[in-house]
């Protein structure tokens, strides 16, 4: 089979640096995942970097070339090309499998062994785990095997994802494809917050669109379709605390927000957007929370003296259930999308808030109570990760839910999904937390650099890797794979007809 014939050979090298002579008229491409067999084990090299060798010396290539492209030479050539120049592949050993046992390496494969590009039958150990994510197939190079890769996800959930890239290299895609492939699993609750209406599928195909999304998937939207929730949620079910580290307000504005919490309660937005004055709030701190209200919420005093919502998201009197529905929703294992696309940043981030908060303290208290073991894992989608996680938002607003869920969640089954353009915004300390990192294509040198220094393996090499992944090519760095695994993300619609095909033939199959 081709896939078995030698493809380069071992000539030198160090630990992380092994030097491999490519074989004339073979091709071996950046990110190949290449096999030596020894002593009945399986070695597996991932190759980081190609460069030119040669036995002529520079100078005369540079002689040679020079004749031939200027005309002086044309049937000059080199006494056997092959033999005198080649490609050398710098790889890296990244798995030892003996059976079902995958170690990390500990020594060097033998001086001049032969090697061979991985097949399927090597991969035999990636098993699907218990509570399956599905993220692709395995990929090396630019070549696709059919081999699956699944995550667990009650680990990968509980322990944080984070998926870096820039636009266009497929990050809504991949949460898409993750979100299908568990929406018929009861173990995983899913917060989506989607500011571009892409997720449930309104203008195409979508999860909607999955065999079980009428009994695990909801929908909220201030412009609902057919059978969806409307997504309104009431003023009273906003506490103060909800602002945290979303909203900026002076120490002045907070002590007044305190102060109209303290006197009414549930009702102190309405007291505040109807101007009632109270004691040691002045007028002119007033005044500036009822604009910072209408401009989060939407929410001011009509002529007749109602409150009104411009985006119809806010409201006096619908929505009291809403919060709770959606947290029991959560802790039910359904997964929910919320359109925020008619929202502005802060009122998506706060309504995101309120949802979190709800889930996360509940969490905490089934946790002391003993409880928690029975509850499925949630996990929160969120675009735009550094709006809260930010090195610079949380020096200035000071921490919220999300990036004490980041620091804390996984005591209590409660985790992120962070998608971001913008990895290294995010500080050190919180990217620590997430254990799983989906790493799409970026050009970004500081980009790739912040993901580099965060995997859970040894990428330091990987840099060129990384800025050559293309659309859909991605490389699965986590605490729970025995190394980066390369990828190939499916496109979504293409996925879901595979799903709904292999549906039918089990029917077939069954009947």
């Amino acid at each position: 089979m081709e896939e078995m014939e030698i493809v380069g050979q071992i000539v030198g090298g160090k630990t992380a640096k092994i030097l491999i002579r490519e074989k004339s008229g073979k091709k071996i491409e950046l990110g190949d995942l290449l096999v030596v067999e020894e002593n009945g084990a399986l070695i597996i090299l991932q190759v980081y970097d190609l460069a030119y060798g040669s036995q002529i010396p520079q100078s005369m290539r540079e002689l040679i070339a020079g004749l031939k492209l200027e005309g002086y030479g044309t049937e000059l050539t080199f006494l056997e090309p092959q033999l005198r120049n080649y490609v050398i592949a710098e790889v890296k050993a990244i798995a030892r499998v003996e059976g079902n046992d995958v170690r990390i390496p500990k020594s060097l494969p033998s001086f001049f062994s032969p090697l061979r590009h991985v097949t399927e039958k090597d991969l035999s150990f990636l098993t699907k785990p218990p509570n399956p994510v599905y993220i692709g197939k395995v990929r090396s190079g630019s070549k696709v095997l059919n081999v699956d890769v699944f995550l667990n996800g009650v680990d990968v959930f509980t322990h944080h994802i984070v998926i870096p890239a820039t636009t266009g290299r497929g990050k809504s895609n991949l949460v898409k494809v993750m979100l299908w492939s568990i929406l018929d699993q009861p173990d995983f609750g899913v917060l989506v917050l989607d500011p571009h209406d892409e997720y449930y599928g309104r203008h195409g195909k979508g999860l909607k669109d999955h065999p079980k999304a009428k009994e695990n998937l909801l929908y909220y939207s201030s412009t609902p379709l057919a059978g969806t929730n409307t997504l309104i949620v009431n003023l009273r079910s906003i506490m103060p605390w909800h602002f945290q580290g979303i909203v900026s307000f002076t120490d002045a504005q907070w002590d007044a927000i305190r102060r109209y919490h303290n006197t009414f309660h549930e009702q102190w937005i309405e007291n505040i957007v109807r101007g009632t004055e109270i004691n040691g709030v002045a007028p002119r701190t007033l005044e500036v929370l009822q604009r910072k209200l209408d401009n989060v919420l939407g929410v001011y005093l009509d002529d007749a003296g109602n409150i009104q919502c411009r985006n119809r998201v806010f409201s006096e009197t619908a929505g009291t259930t809403t919060t709770r529905d959606i947290a029991n929703a959560l802790e039910a294992g359904k997964k929910v999308i919320v359109d925020t696309s008619k929202l502005s940043d802060e009122a998506e981030l706060l309504i995101g808030s309120i949802v979190a908060s709800e889930i996360f303290y509940r969490y905490q208290s089934y946790k002391s109570e003993g409880k928690l073991d029975e509850k499925p894992v949630v996990s929160i989608v969120i675009e735009e990760a550094p709006r809260v996680l930010g090195g610079d938002v949380l020096a200035s607003l000071g921490e919220n839910i999300y990036s004490t869920i980041a620091r804390e969640g996984r005591k209590f089954k409660v985790g992120l999904i962070a998608i971001t353009q913008l990895i290294s915004l995010i500080p050190k300390t919180i990217l620590a937390n997430m254990n799983t990192k989906i790493i799409l294509g970026n050009e970004i040198a500081v980009e790739r650099r912040a993901v580099i220094d965060s995997a859970a393996q040894d990428l330091s090499e990987d840099d060129r890797t990384i800025a050559s992944l293309d659309k859909g090519e991605a490389i699965i760095s986590s605490s729970f794979t025995k190394f980066a695994v390369p990828v190939q993300i499916p496109l979504f619609e293409k996925y879901i007809e595979g799903s709904e095909k292999k549906s039918r033939e089990e029917v077939v199959f069954v009947g």
